[in-house]
């Protein structure tokens, strides 16, 4: 086992413990997480056959990246519970691990690697992220909602078209989209308009820049954004890391539509899923996902 913090290591390449989890454990994401917000010594802990990207705050070692901005946490590498139990068996007393954001297929890694060191674990379910199916055509998507789902989502469709004209996506990473999609999360009402200071902002910039990163904008049919979606595509998945639309026209359903274009793009690209990320929002159970559980494991050492 060798702690170091050299982000180029092969480490990265390995698979991760839980599938589809997009960029969270890759270098990117967590490279650019640490350089916009990290804190503390990171220490990337490694195998010949596994990887654990983590950091030490005070007392406690946490996988790299805040839970309110990494959707998902996993260990790479097919012998990660080896190295967990490694990693515990060397950390002095009193040290704490606080494991969020696991899917089950990774918090059974990490767990299983504390019993072989012989230190019990206590793992809850703290989070849920939604997960789509896409099926082979925006048609069969519709046709698997509820009566009452595909009704809605038609007629918020119809009304956005009536009012607006008919609503285009466009693919758009340049500064004037970036700079409309911050302007309309920053008119958001309470938490939402909040959350994007300029420390935020500069975050969100420098995410744009990684491979897969993707900004849509929904437009009107006079071309103005109404909406915009910041995500990760990868060749099977989509990943919706964040949205914003403009409040004013929230009787139009800017919103509603964005996701239900992203979805039909979504289809039309020939991806498996569309994943919604963290949270229990009950518009993308309405919209056909399904919960995925995200657990945390602890231990005092």
């Amino acid at each position: 086992m060798e702690i170091h913090t050299d982000w180029s290591t092969p480490g990265f390449s390995l698979e991760p413990c839980a599938p589809g989890v997009g960029p969270f454990a890759g270098r990117g994401f967590l490279e650019t997480w640490w350089n916009q917000r990290g804190s503390g010594e990171m220490m990337l802990v490694e195998s010949e056959g596994a990887l654990l990207p983590l950091y030490r705050d005070g007392g406690v070692v946490r996988f790299l990246g805040e839970p309110g901005l990494t959707d998902y946490h996993t260990p790479r590498g097919q012998d990660a519970a080896a190295l967990v139990a490694s990693l515990a068996s060397s950390l002095p007393g009193g040290t704490s691990l606080s494991f969020d954001s696991l899917p089950v297929e990774a918090s059974d890694v990490v767990e299983g690697g504390l019993g072989a060191a012989g230190i019990a674990a206590g793992r809850v379910r703290h989070e849920v992220a939604a997960v789509l199916r896409l099926p082979g055509t925006y048609d069969e998507y519709l046709a698997g909602l509820s009566s009452k789902d595909r009704h809605e989502t038609r007629r918020k469709r119809r009304r956005f078209a009536a009012a607006l004209g008919e609503p285009h996506l466009v693919r758009d990473g340049s500064v004037g989209a970036f700079d409309a999609f911050v302007t309309m999360h920053r008119a958001a009402l309470g938490e939402k308009g909040a959350f994007f200071d300029d420390a935020m902002a500069s975050f969100f910039a420098a995410l744009l820049d990684l491979d897969g990163a993707a900004l849509d904008l929904l437009t009107a049919g006079d071309g103005t954004p109404v909406a915009a979606a910041f995500g990760f595509e990868e060749p099977d998945a989509y990943y919706l890391y964040n949205s914003a639309f403009d409040p004013d026209l929230g009787k139009v359903s800017p919103g509603v539509v964005l996701v239900d274009r992203m979805i039909e793009q979504a289809i039309a690209a020939g991806r498996a899923r569309f994943d919604f990320l963290k949270g229990d929002e009950a518009y993308k159970f309405r919209m056909g996902a399904e919960a995925r559980p995200l657990f945390r494991v602890e231990a005092a050492l």
